[in-house]
């Protein structure tokens, strides 16, 4: 299976098993703490493929960039929904925590099977 497919689809199945169990508030912070790690994973994972597909020696370099340009956006992401979008704290950073561990360590596997 893509591990795009994989990783979004875990995700979106696992956000509206938890959404159903939530109120509307603590829904849209479950569903936003997702929407940040999931953008990212995919992303990274799509640069991460196609640079090991092209030049397997650049890929290192690659994920150095991938990982400061990372730093910066959950720092704005976070940011932007504590203070700007005004999410309840508690439930947005559970969410992000669990889906942040969660697809990083999908990515790992598909990394370790991409290596292979």
């Amino acid at each position: 299976m893509n591990p795009v497919v994989a990783m979004a689809g875990a995700s979106v199945a696992s956000v509206l098993v938890a959404g159903a169990l939530v109120d509307p508030d603590t829904r849209l912070a479950v569903l936003l703490g997702m929407l940040g790690p999931l953008l990212a994973t995919t992303s990274s994972w799509v640069l991460i493929e196609r640079t090991y597909r092209e030049s397997r020696q650049k890929l290192t370099n690659v994920m150095i960039v991938a990982f400061a340009f990372k730093l910066v956006f959950f720092g704005f992401y976070v940011g932007l929904m504590i203070r700007v979008v005004a999410l309840r704290p508690l439930p947005f950073i559970a969410s992000f925590t669990g889906y942040f561990v969660g697809l990083y360590l999908m990515e790992a596997l598909y990394l370790r099977r991409l290596f292979r």
